[in-house]
């Protein structure tokens, strides 16, 4: 097992997340090592203990690594890594980089001008059009629209970039070939020929409460700024808003009706400045 490997191996670990992997790889050297290391030097890695040394020790027995990269080879995505050139730049400043990404598409050096667009799932039509116009305009100028790929305001923020025949990248909160909603099946076709759907998780992954918030930060950490077009107090659009501010990165928000629970998110960012 070769370095790189090495790496998507620990990707498919349970519980070791990219601030654990830093951790191993600062102590280890590089990541195939710490696939060979036994337990005792593993639990002595600040943030290892017992459990995940276990885990990291029996990896031959809980993955497949040759099924992993087959299912890479024959999707047609290819395998992204921290010191790739192709490894977005600015997702490198985040505190916890995606240890891998799987990519079907293609990630290039401009797409650093870039602005996420995120927003509610259930939406108006005001949102629907405010977010499309914007897409469609930013793209227009050449700088690419990232968002989650889902219902509603991501939606409509890849088709205006699409029909701006710009650039637009998906993040997705589960593994690359499972397309959540259904009905994007299309729309993500679209998306990896003119830009890249893009992943940190396994094939299969399903999406769950805890996968979409870790795909936000991908979302906020690979762009300039992030604009919430439509989103309620307990949007998860608020979370990459956070995100996005806590990367000292800009926000936006697009104000809406002030009859609409749908613009209470937006507005408050819009308030509290």
């Amino acid at each position: 097992v070769d370095a790189r490997e090495a790496l998507v191996v620990l990707n498919l670990l349970e519980g070791i997340g990219p601030v654990r992997v830093r951790q191993l790889l600062e102590c280890f050297g590089d990541a195939a090592k710490v696939l060979q290391a036994n337990r005792s030097a593993l639990v002595r890695v600040k943030g290892i203990g017992d459990d995940l040394a276990g885990t990291i020790v029996q990896w031959q027995s809980t993955t497949d690594l040759a099924g992993e990269l087959k299912h890479a080879e024959d999707f047609g995505a290819r395998l992204v890594f921290q010191t790739d050139n192709e490894y977005p730049e600015l997702l490198r400043e985040i505190y916890d980089p995606p240890i891998v990404l799987y990519v079907k598409g293609r990630l290039l050096p401009e797409d650093k001008n870039s602005i996420a667009m995120v927003g509610a799932r259930r939406t108006t039509h005001y949102g629907q059009d405010a977010a499309r116009k914007l897409a469609y305009q930013l793209a227009g100028h050449g700088i690419t629209v990232v968002s989650g790929g889902a219902r509603g305001i991501d939606s409509a923020s890849h088709q205006g970039a699409l029909s701006a025949k710009g650039r637009t990248i998906a993040v997705l909160g589960t593994g690359i070939n499972i397309v959540y909603p259904a009905e994007n099946a299309e729309l993500y076709e679209r998306i990896s020929d003119n830009g890249a759907v893009i992943t940190q998780f396994p094939f299969n992954r399903k999406g769950d409460k805890q996968s979409f918030p870790i795909r936000n930060r991908i979302v906020a950490g690979m762009t300039l700024g992030t604009v919430v077009v439509e989103a309620n107090q307990k949007s998860g659009a608020l979370i990459t808003a956070n995100m996005a501010a806590d990367n000292n990165r800009q926000v936006f928000a697009v104000p809406g009706r002030i009859d609409s629970p749908q613009s209470r998110g937006c507005h408050n960012l819009i308030r509290n400045g």
